[in-house]
Parts: C-alpha cells; structure tokens; sequence
C-alpha cells in the first residue's frame, strides 16, 4: 500500500511537470548566443508550439534546431505536446527548423525569425506531409457533403487562398488576418473558420479557438475537423465532459482518428472513467503507433494509480522506446527503476 501511494505521489508530480512544461517546452542544451556579452537586462526570447497540420497538438516531442547567421547551431526538444521556449538570446536573427516526426512522414521548413530585445517572439511551426508520403497515401474519406457543396464567393476563396500563402510563408498574423477577412466576407465559410481555430489553437487563445470550432459545428454538424479541434481545445481548457461528449461525436464519423482517440482517452481519464480512458487510450495507440507514444504515458499512470505495476511498468518502458528523447524522459526513467 505505501508503495501505491508512493507511486500515485509521484505520478502526481509528473503530472504537474507536465502541465508546466506544457508551458515552457523540454531544452536539451542552451540555445547559441550571437554575443557572449549578453546580459538578462538585453536578452530575448523565442517561445512557441509544433503543431500537426491541422492545426491539433503533436502527440510527441519534437527535436528542433536552432541557428544563428554565422552557423552556430543547438538543439532543443519540445515537450510532448509540442510547446518550447528558449531563453537568454542575444538580439538578432535565428533559423528554427523542426526536425521529422518518428514515421518520418511529417517536415515544417526552416523558419526565419526575429529576435528582440527583453520581448518574447512568438512562432508557431506547422508540420506538414512530406510530398512522397502526400502522394503515397489515401485521401480523407471524412469529407462532410455540406463543405464540398459550399458556394464560397470569390473574394472569400482568394481570401482564404492568401492565408494559406501567408502560411506556408511562415506569417502567422496575415494568414490569421486573410482568414478572419474571408470569414467576414462569407461567415458560413466552415474550412476558414476551422483552420483559423486551429491557429488560436496552437497560440494558446483556446476561448476563441473554441468560440470559432463552436460555430463550424453549427454550421456542419457531420464535419469531422471542427469536432476533434474543439474536443482538443475542451480538454485544454479542462471541461472534460463537454470533450467526452464533442470526441464521441466526432469518432461517430471517423472511428479511425487516433488523435480523437488520444483525446477521448483524456476527457475520460479527467472525468475518472479508467476504464473508458484505458479503451480509447489503447486504441489511439493501436491505430497510430509509436506517434502516439503520449497514449502509453498516460495508460502507464492510469495502470500506476490502479496499482497494477506490470502493466504499468510496460507502458511506460513503451513509452521511452517510442520517445526516448521526451521531455519528461528522466522522470519517466526513475518511475521504471522503482516498478521494477
């Protein structure tokens, strides 16, 4: 019994780490200064999230390498939600590339960015398909009739097609300011709405994020994205049986979405519900692999709390194998030792 509790205590603890690197991101080593004189009083920052291309939280960490003009290069890991932030920059310009995901499936492009003075600069790296995976794999069949049968107006669509330009660019604020201008030129228009959430989304502004999926859903109830984005922003914003509700309507439509699984398996897991959290869980990794190594994670501290030590000792030895580089890997680390 002492060592359940002993357990559970420390589960909390990760937990807690979690919900702060959440804030901050994993650093494996200090970022390169452009002048060794720097001091806190001049330094910079860069602070910002990995995201999948819809917009929807990485579900692993990711490596990423920054470097300055003349070379200098460090890497750094995000946390397993994507979210990093590097401290005590000198002033000046830098190149943030994210590395492949594990499949080896996912790239971003090199994102040149700005740093200021005693100010954060906030970026956020969308992943996309490599075109060799694009080409190789199968289109969505999660289409809704109502998004294929909008009539968008032109200038709506041009609109949207500058966001998208301003996108790929790495512009954040046109891209966020072209889709907010096609929204307001065609306010049924459900794939702007969906991809300007999944921008608030990955900036952290989950009440608009949330306000915005709310009325894609209006709009198409049988759309798949604007119901797995707002169970992600529900579960953020810990209104667990609102995201339960919102994720069992969007599995109704694709059963086959890990990350609607993955995040299912948070809700319940929120609301208590072990066993509904370990079926979700389970299957969210079944169907995406090792991507979904956050799954065994998080079945490891459910099987821990329920003090079934095998089977939580295997989760998290899973877990490890599939991100060894994550950012709570010590931590995970030490848990082993005592289970085993």
């Amino acid at each position: 019994m002492k060592l359940v509790k002993a357990l559970a205590a420390l589960s909390l603890l990760l937990f807690l780490s979690d919900l702060a690197a959440a804030q901050s991101g994993g650093v494996e080593r200090p970022a390169p200064r452009g002048d060794s004189s720097i001091n806190n009083s001049t330094a910079g920052s860069i602070k910002g999230r990995v995201v999948m291309p819809d917009g929807s939280p990485v579900a692993q960490p990711i490596r990423l390498t920054l470097s300055v003009l003349r070379g200098e290069q460090s890497t750094i890991y995000t946390d397993s939600q994507g979210m990093f932030e590097i401290g005590d920059l000198t002033p000046g310009n830098y190149t943030l590339r994210a590395e492949e995901d594990m499949d080896r499936k996912l790239e971003a492009r090199p994102e040149q960015i700005r740093v200021y003075s005693r100010s954060p600069t906030v970026v956020t790296l969308y992943l996309k398909e490599k075109e060799e995976a694009a080409k190789s794999a199968p289109a969505s069949s999660v289409v809704s009739a109502a998004e294929l049968e909008q009539k968008v107006p032109s200038d709506a669509a041009k609109e949207y097609e500058r966001g998208t330009k301003a996108e790929r660019d790495g512009k954040t604020g046109e891209a966020v300011a072209h889709l907010r201008k096609a929204i307001s030129i065609y306010p049924d228009y459900l794939r702007a709405r969906n991809d300007l959430a999944t921008f608030l989304l990955a900036q952290g502004q989950l009440d608009q994020a949330a306000e915005e999926l709310r009325r894609a859903v209006q709009i198409d109830p049988k759309a798949f994205n604007p119901r797995l984005n707002l169970g992600i922003v529900l579960v953020q914003q810990r209104d667990f049986a609102d995201a339960a509700e919102t994720l069992e309507k969007a599995l109704s439509l694709d059963a086959s979405s890990p990350a609607a699984h993955l995040y299912a398996g948070l809700a319940h897991l929120g609301l208590d519900d072990s066993d509904r959290a370990e079926q979700e869980l389970s299957t969210a990794y079944q169907l995406g692999g090792a991507k979904y190594a956050l799954a065994q994670y998080h079945l490891g501290q459910l099987y821990m709390n329920k003090g079934e030590r095998a089977r939580a000792l295997k989760a998290f030895e899973t877990y490890l194998h599939d991100a060894p580089d994550a950012a709570n890997a010590e931590q995970v680390r030490r848990l082993i030792a005592i289970l085993r």
